[in-house]
């Protein structure tokens, strides 16, 4: 069974507006609520693909009903621990070509609510898959990471990354299967103002590997993507379109990558078809719909490096 973990999930609010100014009402021209959360999202494009898994985390208050409710009207099975507090609501302002993003902190989570999801998840076994992306809610330390990657590790269960913590270094010596940073992400873990070449950038990867994670996936932004693992090096460019949402690009090249694997495709079609779907939700204002993916597909180009 594949599990999603979001600890601090979100209802965001996307608007558009003709333009944005101070100290006056600003009246939208469009607007969209939607369930969302890095794990979440995941959750949403493996269902779209066919894949079913079960969304847990924390969730409180009228926000984090809405969030269940929107997950249930897609089939989705859901097992979340439900605390006080209300969920947040983040907002995502367009105007022009600027977009900006207000991102809340969430409610606090009490120690118990923190075991109640550590011991769900002892359940799992060798038999399942765990992603856990996005940002912690306030009281929760970072050391929670660790825990859950002692569990992958005790259980057998195969744990998938996506967070922004310096934590995630010392969570690789638990072996997860796979990993997603951005490039930024990766030259700060490493302790790296940039890594701009391809040798500093699969350098990068393969140095976390040697710190102990199986993969490496690496969301380029406009750039494309690279997938490192110990036999492989492969880049893919991205399609060319206009940006409207960067806020959940990197989620769905992660679900459609472990997806398209899942589902029984190649290395290079899983990265050549996880490239076109996150620029498909770059170019819309919420999760894509994967109808555009083979028309995007047309135009990514992959290669293969060898060091």
């Amino acid at each position: 069974m594949i599990y999603t973990c979001t600890m601090n999930p979100a209802i965001d609010l996307f608007t558009e507006f003709e333009q944005f100014a101070p100290f006056i009402v600003n009246r939208s021209r469009q607007e969209d609520y939607q369930a969302n959360g890095k794990a979440i999202n995941i959750s949403f494009i493996l269902k779209a693909m066919g894949i079913e898994s079960t969304a847990t985390g924390f969730l409180g208050g009228f926000t984090g009903d809405f969030i269940e409710q929107e997950l249930a009207k897609k089939s989705i099975a859901v097992d979340f621990i439900h605390v006080e507090g209300i969920t947040r609501i983040n907002t995502f302002i367009r105007s022009g070509e600027i977009e900006y993003k207000a991102v809340n902190k969430g409610p606090e989570i009490s120690e118990t609510a923190q075991n109640k999801l550590l011991e769900k998840l002892q359940t799992l076994t060798e038999e399942d898959m765990l992603f856990v992306s996005g940002s912690l809610p306030k009281g929760i330390k970072d050391e929670v990471f660790i825990d859950i990657a002692k569990l992958s590790q005790q259980k057998g269960f195969q744990l998938i990354w996506d967070i922004s913590s310096e934590s995630l270094i010392n969570c690789l010596p638990y072996h997860p299967f796979l990993i997603k940073p951005n490039d930024e992400e990766l030259a700060h873990l490493l302790g790296v103002p940039a890594l701009k070449t391809d040798k500093e950038l699969i350098g990068g990867a393969r140095e976390l590997m040697d710190r102990g994670a199986g993969k490496v996936l690496v969301s380029l932004g406009e750039k494309g993507a690279l997938y490192v693992d110990e036999n492989e090096s492969l880049f893919t460019t991205a399609p060319i379109g206009k940006v409207v949402n960067t806020a959940c690009a990197g989620d769905t090249m992660l679900a459609v990558f472990v997806g398209k694997l899942i589902q029984g495709e190649n290395l290079e079609e899983a990265l050549i078809c996880a490239t076109a779907a996150g620029s498909s939700t770059a170019f819309s204002a919420g999760l894509t719909d994967l109808s555009d993916l083979q028309k995007l597909k047309e135009q990514i180009k992959l290669r293969r490096v060898v060091m």
